[in-house]
């Protein structure tokens, strides 16, 4: 089963599951494109709350998911922004509604634990997609911006990225999954898992210790999850951080030593994750990888 893809006059809600997020600043100007585009917005009581580091209490903010995950006139959820807080509330989610009408779920970063728990139990796909802060009159051209656009109305998505010289070439025709790789290893052992088995697994972080992310790949190692991959999609590790004594080896070198007795195709440079240019996934989807010497392509099938 897949989500009704919006139209013109459905309604996007907006709500707060995790950090604090401003809402003059980031939200603000995201209804205003989002309106603009021809949707309806409602905003969430969690949406520039805030209790401490979070946009609220546990328990507020499962509230105001619940609230968005049972109205039925709520076509999509776009999340006001990461940070941490999902993991806190993931297992007092009610779902009963949601899967008898499901809607988008959308945003990235810590929202990785909720797209990991919906595919695990219910196998239903979401968007690892910007959130608010990115949705602004500044951005509305931009092609990452009207790539989200196409993806919740139904289009197809093709995204054409620059060659690495770590690439390993092949094609996959395969599901994607994935998300923020520390909260992919921090899923592992959970209900919430990601099923990695013959899937395009795709991961990308920010501003980790580079010892950590090979902490971190050796995790899913362990637990399996590089074992039986139809392809690894890499996307963007910004504002990575070292150590004193340099820990030595860069992303790309990390990444491949862990996935060194594996035959199947490696992509870096996809322009997905914590920065700008942060394109959509349809995670749960099928889609089309293509590692070539000249360039990528990923295409949605």
């Amino acid at each position: 089963m897949t989500p009704p893809y919006l139209h013109p006059g459905d309604t996007i809600g907006i709500t707060c599951p995790a950090g604090f997020v401003s809402y003059e600043n980031r939200v603000v100007p995201s209804i205003a494109l989002l309106e603009k585009w021809g949707f309806k917005v409602k905003v969430g009581k969690t949406v520039g709350s805030s209790y401490h580091y979070f946009s609220g209490k546990d328990e507020e903010r499962l509230e105001d998911l619940q609230d968005m995950l049972d109205d039925t006139s709520i076509k999509a959820i776009l999340m006001g922004r990461g940070g941490y807080g999902m993991s806190r509330i993931i297992d007092a989610i009610d779902f009963t509604v949601f899967k008898k009408h499901p809607k988008w779920i959308c945003g990235f970063s810590d929202i990785t634990v909720l797209h990991n728990h919906i595919q695990a139990l219910y196998q239903l796909p979401t968007l690892h997609s910007p959130m608010c802060g990115a949705f602004t009159s500044l951005t509305e051209t931009a092609p990452h911006i009207l790539q989200f656009k196409e993806l919740i109305t139904g289009k197809k998505s093709t995204i054409q990225f620059p060659i690495s010289e770590h690439n390993k070439s092949g094609k996959a025709n395969a599901v994607i999954t994935g998300g923020n790789l520390v909260m992919l290893a921090h899923l592992t052992g959970s209900v919430s898992e990601v099923d990695t088995r013959h899937k395009i697994l795709f991961i990308e972080d920010v501003g980790e210790h580079y010892y950590n992310i090979d902490r971190l790949m050796i995790n899913l190692k362990r637990a399996g999850k590089l074992d039986h991959l139809a392809a690894l999609l890499v996307g963007s590790f910004t504002d990575m951080q070292d150590t004193e004594r340099p820990f030595g080896h860069s992303i790309e070198e990390i990444v491949l030593d862990k996935v060194k007795d594996y035959d199947y195709p490696v992509a870096f440079n996809f322009p997905c994750g914590h920065q700008e240019e942060n394109y959509t996934l349809k995670l749960g989807a099928t889609y089309q990888l293509d590692v070539r010497t000249d360039g990528s392509c990923l295409t949605t099938l």
